[in-house]
């Protein structure tokens, strides 16, 4: 089965998600293939990295208001075996991110780099909007330093990203983390292990049916 992973990196629950997702195919017999789906939760520019928090305040409330939000859900990622430390976390435009997994997804280094992005934000405050944090970043995956930062120095894959961030909305992805089973099937939300893993099941049984 087919599973396209729709997320962001600086999306919390998305890191969240993913994680819960990992606990389910642990537990899940069949056979998966994961893909990761593009998804920018705010594409406007960044001209200058500031305070994670305050960029949330600033969106939801207040600093107050972000905070309560940013220790609830770094309470349900610490259940996960994950810190969220969103005193250090910076904001951050992931377009070049995204560009990164692209190119890490060419050598076989998808979900690696991908992890990576996500503990760089979350849990080191690296500036993941920066290319030369990415070149740094992507060093720690095996790739080489010079080859990324001369990818996204240049427009490759440029176009192709745009395509693929039009095509999710187009196809109905709002929000993240959606998980598209089979290519067919959404399930939106950092979910459950457990709820994951039924709805695995389920999908599987229906494609067997209609076989």
């Amino acid at each position: 089965m087919e599973i396209e992973v729709y997320a962001d990196v600086v999306c919390p629950w998305c890191y969240v998600g993913k994680r819960r997702l990992e606990q389910a195919l642990a537990a899940y017999e069949g056979e998966v293939t994961l893909r990761y789906r593009p998804f920018q939760l705010d594409p406007s520019p960044v001209s200058e990295p500031r305070p994670l928090i305050e960029g949330l305040g600033a969106k939801f409330g207040g600093v107050d208001r972000a905070r309560q939000m940013a220790d609830h859900v770094a309470g349900v990622a610490a259940g996960v075996g994950l810190k969220l430390d969103f005193d250090r976390a910076v904001t951050a435009n992931t377009f070049d991110a995204h560009r990164l997994i692209r190119f890490a997804d060419g050598q076989g280094r998808a979900a690696d780099m991908i992890e990576a992005l996500f503990r760089a934000h979350f849990t080191d405050g690296v500036d993941i909007g920066s290319r030369s944090a990415l070149a740094s970043l992507a060093t720690t995956v095996d790739l080489d330093a010079t080859e990324v930062r001369d990818y996204l120095d240049s427009d490759a894959g440029v176009a192709e990203l745009r395509a693929e961030l039009t095509e999710a909305r187009s196809i109905g992805v709002t929000s993240v983390p959606t998980f598209v089973l089979a290519g067919k099937y959404a399930v939106s939300g950092a979910q459950e292990p457990e709820t994951l893993l039924a709805a695995l099941a389920e999908v599987a049984r229906r494609e067997s049916s209609a076989d």
